[in-house]
């Protein structure tokens, strides 16, 4: 099955581009990949191969302790033992802190980040006693260092004043290849941490940030980050950075019906490398397997 298949085989019908196809596979170096990371890798790969376009590789490794350099080098000989080969030099996070320190810099003197002191212990306590939105990742901030403002000396993070900042951004929209235009609502998710209190930035203004600055004009993940991507619309908009295309493809499912995912221990590619299983049939049965309400390997 050739790159442009594969697409056709979701889709459909053969996607129009417009302008230059550059994507891009980020994982982050906390755990071993699994077939999860494969498909998705897989996915990125095909589409940019199908239009002529650039596969980037990003290595996500500024998670404090959790990024770890054997899981690095297990990333890059996954990656070349699946034959998906990536165009230029492996991008590294850690390499660019000072273009996150930059966007930092500019939203907080723009008067959209506020400095946050508490930990989850406090706002566990304060939200027994102030009712909040519940979003997609659950209840909201309850606001705490935005309506008292952090004095302490202590480690703090810094939120985005996710209202004031969507205020002055105005109306937003972005487009999925699959579920077509959508609205951005970032005020569904609260204050979010854009700085943490143990590591660089936050997944949300690094990837944004990141993104931007290596070219990347489709960003090719999966449905599990759909709705994150009104806060991406909001930072890109807030920081003048260009808006790139979406597809959120399926996920691989396990016979639970359940995404694969580290947290789970789900199968690591590197135990099926070093055991000497076929890379060739594997990503065949990949290819093969795309549905377009998800994959499940009960069968596999």
């Amino acid at each position: 099955m050739t790159a442009l298949e594969f697409i056709y085989s979701y889709f459909g019908q053969i996607v129009e581009p417009k302008g230059k196809v550059v994507t891009r596979f980020a994982p982050s170096p906390n755990g071993q990949l699994h077939l999860g990371h494969a498909f998705s890798a897989l996915c990125a790969h095909e589409f940019a191969r199908a239009f002529g376009g650039q596969f980037r590789l990003r290595i996500e490794d500024i998670d404090g302790t959790r990024s770890r350099p054997e899981h690095i080098q297990a990333i890059l000989a996954d990656m070349q033992w699946l034959g998906l080969a990536h165009d230029g030099k492996v991008q590294f996070q850690s390499q660019h802190t000072a273009r996150y320190v930059a966007a930092r810099d500019r939203l907080v003197s723009a008067g959209l980040l506020y400095r946050c002191g508490c930990t989850r212990g406090d706002i566990s306590e304060a939200l027994k006693h102030k009712p909040v939105p519940h979003g997609p990742d659950g209840p909201h901030y309850p606001g705490t260092c935005r309506e008292l403002p952090f004095a302490g000396d202590g480690p703090y993070s810094w939120r985005l004043d996710t209202k004031k900042a969507a205020d002055l951004a105005g109306p937003l929209m972005w487009t999925d290849l699959t579920a077509g235009q959508q609205f951005a609502d970032p005020i569904a998710f609260g204050d979010v941490v854009l700085w943490r209190k143990d590591t660089p930035a936050s997944y949300h203004l690094a990837a944004t940030v990141d993104d931007a600055a290596d070219g990347i004009t489709y960003v090719v993940r999966g449905k599990d980050l759909f709705a994150y991507t009104a806060i991406h619309r909001l930072l890109q908009t807030l920081l003048d950075l260009p808006e790139p295309v979406y597809w959120h493809h399926p996920l691989l499912l396990d016979s639970a019906d359940e995404k694969l995912a580290k947290s789970k221990s789900s199968p690591a590619l590197s135990v099926r490398r070093l055991a000497g299983e076929s890379s060739a049939e594997l990503m065949d049965n990949l290819r093969h397997r795309m549905l377009p309400l998800g994959i499940s390997l009960s069968d596999a």
